[in-house]
């Protein structure tokens, strides 16, 4: 019995060393990546999560498309560890998770835009922010009031649902936390894409969406959104003449130009090491990940990417390099120096095209801003 004790204990020994070191090679094949989306980015999230299922064919990606405030519930109340909203986590929320003994990681990995879109048919096509402002408060409830209008009549604002990220952009940023007001209502089908069927189908309502949904059939994102089957609103900060109506290309969201912009964040409070989930959660804001944001969608990439100049709808090719430099903090998007731009003006006035972005390291932008450059 003493000769097989010590036998016995080496086979189990050797058989503890060879499952560690089978843990250690198939961690990622453990768990499922199970993230929580704002329905207003889910045409880039497909995208995402289908190319990171393609990079790790063993995940098992399972995107959750919801409102924002059902989002941060179901993490709050560690029913997802993976979300991505447009708003950091407040210190109540963060106080609920550490009950569970659990931390939040939060990082930004884009900025965005809400885009305002009308009915084909419809040829008003300019709004200010001060116009918007007073269509979300109850004070604009018809079309004659908008300072360049063509049509009469009652005029109605249509977002996707009441929990929604877009709603909560409005309230906190026109409203000043109120509740909204007026001709204002959800869509039918509680989504993005129930905001355009209905506005495709009335010429009346104008549809709040974001930004990324302004692709074409096969999902492909457009330099030119005169092809879309509904019109894009043009946006000015203000009446007076001192801002030009611009619509939320890439390049504007860049620049600022266009004034309602938001922040895209990625928050997981998944506690191990090493899993699935928290690999795409450094995918994300990674390289490949934050390419795929910038070439797929009208989104802003908050890391530096290099992305060859793409052609125009009208096939001439724009070269454009964006130096990024510093966050705004009224709207937390990317400020820049334009160093060079190459375009055709003929097309200026219409639109800027989705074009090439290339965000320096801070090495390389103390360099090129210091008085000696």
């Amino acid at each position: 019995m003493k000769f097989y004790l010590p036998l016995l204990l080496m086979i189990l020994a050797l058989a503890s060393c060879k499952s560690n070191k089978k843990g250690n090679s198939d961690w990622l094949k453990e768990y499922d990546v199970k993230v929580a989306i704002d329905e207003t980015f889910k045409p880039i999230m497909d995208n995402l999560a289908q190319s990171y299922g393609m990079a790790y064919s063993e995940a098992n990606m399972k995107p959750i498309y919801e409102s924002e405030d059902q989002a941060i519930r179901d993490l709050v109340n560690d029913s997802v560890r993976c979300i991505i909203v447009t708003r950091k986590l407040n210190d109540n929320e963060l106080t609920i998770i550490r009950s569970h003994h659990l931390d939040a990681t939060q990082a930004m990995i884009a900025s965005d835009a809400i885009a305002l879109v009308v009915n084909k048919e419809n040829k008003d096509s300019l709004i200010t922010l001060d116009e918007i402002k007073g269509i979300v408060t109850g004070k604009i409830t018809r079309w004659e009031q908008l300072s360049n209008h063509t049509k009469s009549g009652e005029l109605k604002l249509v977002f996707d649902a009441s929990g929604s990220s877009t709603v909560r952009y409005m309230k906190d940023s026109l409203c000043n936390g109120k509740d909204l007001k007026g001709n204002v209502y959800a869509s039918e089908g509680k989504s993005n894409q129930s905001v355009l069927d209905m506005v495709q189908a009335n010429p009346n309502i104008i549809g709040i969406v974001g930004a990324n949904w302004l692709m074409d059939k096969t999902g492909n994102a457009l330099a030119n959104f005169s092809k879309l089957p509904f019109n894009v609103m043009r946006v000015s900060r203000t009446a007076d003449g001192t801002s030009k109506y611009v619509r939320p290309y890439q390049y504007y969201i860049a620049t600022a130009d266009y004034p309602l912009l938001r922040s895209v964040y990625i928050i997981h409070t998944d506690p191990r090491s090493q899993s699935q989930l928290k690999n795409f959660f450094f995918y994300a804001k990674g390289q490949k990940g934050q390419t795929i944001i910038c070439n797929n969608s009208q989104m802003l990439p908050i890391t530096p990417v290099q992305v060859i100049g793409l052609q125009t709808a009208k096939s001439v090719y724009y070269l454009l390099y964006l130096h990024a430099i510093c966050h705004t903090t009224r709207f937390n998007t990317r400020q820049i120096h334009i160093h060079s731009i190459i375009r055709n003006t003929q097309y200026e006035k219409e639109f800027f095209p989705r074009s090439s972005i290339v965000c320096h390291s801070r090495h390389e932008r103390e360099r090129r801003t210091s008085p000696n450059s």
